[in-house]
């Protein structure tokens, strides 16, 4: 299937209306022609009503994290952007929902296929490390459990370069587990905006 065909399909896509808070409204960012992907967790409510990914408080760090402006972050001729939910999945008790997992086996590889130039996948959140590392993120960490800590993979990032690099959301509510690992600004920020740097020409 075509890439603007696909994606009119999944912008069309109401799978999971049930179980939404409000009407289906897949937000994501493709091109063909992508060398970098960011890979989030599920748009918020702010990014929902403006449907712009990254259109907040979060949005503004990752940037900041990586480098760039927002000419280049929505540029999807360099950058795509594919959560592993797409749609707003509404409010928990501690944040937002977990995205729906529906999402995925839907849409994921058929959207993968047209992605052959990406070099580099940002891996933003457990829920994005836990689909794509799995059992290599618990094999570095030593540890038997397939379902290993935020902290423990993205310390582990060197290993799952040039193709992953894990990290933290960059939500404000992130703000106490930035302080308590202080490495990851000292670091893995570095790396990543030469990465970055490297993969886009800047």
């Amino acid at each position: 299937m075509k890439l603007d065909e696909l994606l009119t399909n999944v912008r069309a896509c109401r799978a999971c209306e049930a179980e939404l808070p409000f009407d289906p409204k897949p937000i994501l960012n493709v091109s063909s022609t992508a060398k970098l992907l960011i890979v989030g967790q599920a748009p918020g409510v702010r990014v929902h009503d403006s449907g712009v990914a990254w259109n907040d408080a979060s949005g503004e760090r990752l940037r900041q994290w990586m480098g760039v402006d927002k000419a280049i972050f929505y540029d999807s001729s360099q950058v795509a952007i594919l959560p592993m939910g797409f749609c707003y999945p509404g409010k928990g008790q501690s944040g937002d929902l977990p995205p729906q997992s529906r999402c995925a086996k839907l849409w994921r590889q058929p959207l993968h296929e047209h992605l052959a130039n990406v070099q580099l996948t940002l891996l933003i959140g457990q829920y994005a490390q836990r689909y794509y590392l799995n059992q290599r993120a618990a094999n570095n960490a030593n540890s038997s459990n397939a379902f290993v800590s935020l902290t423990q993979t993205v310390k582990n990032w060197q290993s799952y370069l040039p193709q992953f690099l894990p990290l933290p959301h960059p939500s404000p509510r992130n703000n106490i587990w930035l302080r308590k690992n202080p490495w990851f600004a000292q670091q893995v920020l570095p790396e990543l905006r030469r990465c970055v740097a490297e993969i886009l020409n800047l």
